[in-house]
């Protein structure tokens, strides 16, 4: 299985996070939150060929750490995922929106460069303002919208526009992300856990965890589990094996 949006780097225990990756074998992006951490957070599970680095520069992150776009623009040659990027528009970063919008633009121009850039996307409060920029550099890869919150009608233009989505078990905990969830394609959903920042119940969560969203899948979809599965390896397949559009 999967788990397409995880902070492996900022577990504040490193050989548990690593043990969970080893043990589960699933698939493992981890994503980054500045340029600068990108080859640490590589070095950490540079022997796990089923996990793979992402470069990022958070939008949260973005007035501070705007300055790193030109270590971005190095490194971008190094991977094909490139997360976690994006816009937040909640309180305490709109503020700082007009930095937000440079860097993402940044990074968006810098990876239609490029043919088969995957990105990992950040869009909370900020859905709109997403679905807009990437309309306008369609060639910068293929988005996976990570912890997708918009309405129906936003569901239906990323669709269009060749979205996927990732879902972690912090968002079954949510009313209304158990209905964006039920908006979604089947053949368009991934798993993440969007650990450690996301937890359950106050507990930190980890890849294997996504198996509770394989549970809540299948008893919303009425099928048994191993179809479910069978059709989230199928996704991922799909999302690797696309370029550019």
């Amino acid at each position: 299985m999967m788990d397409m949006h995880c902070h492996v780097d900022l577990y504040p225990d490193h050989a548990r996070i690593l043990n969970d990756i080893q043990q589960s074998d699933y698939y493992v992006l981890s994503v980054t939150t500045v340029p600068s951490a990108f080859e640490g957070t590589e070095a950490l599970t540079r022997d796990m060929s089923k996990c793979k680095t992402a470069l990022g520069l958070h939008p949260q992150l973005a007035h501070l750490r705007k300055n790193e776009l030109a270590l971005f623009d190095q490194l971008v040659p190094r991977t094909r995922y490139i997360g976690e990027i994006g816009l937040d528009g909640s309180k305490g970063y709109k503020e700082y929106f007009n930095d937000q919008i440079e860097v993402f633009t940044h990074i968006l121009k810098t990876c239609e460069v490029y043919d088969d850039k995957i990105l990992t996307i950040h869009s909370l409060n900020a859905t709109a303002e997403v679905l807009d920029k990437l309309k306008a550099y369609p060639k910068a890869g293929i988005p996976v919208l990570h912890w997708f919150l918009g309405t129906k009608k936003q569901v239906v233009e990323a669709v269009e526009f060749g979205c996927f989505f990732s879902i972690g078990p912090a968002m079954l905990t949510s009313a209304r992300a158990r209905k964006v969830i039920s908006w979604l394609p089947q053949d368009r959903i991934l798993l993440e856990t969007d650990g450690p920042f996301a937890k359950v119940n106050g507990e930190l969560i980890f890849p294997s965890n996504v198996d509770s969203v394989i549970d809540y899948l299948t008893s919303e979809w009425g099928v048994n589990k191993n179809q479910v599965v069978k059709l989230l390896l199928s996704n991922l397949n799909c999302l690797v094996s696309l370029k550019g559009k």
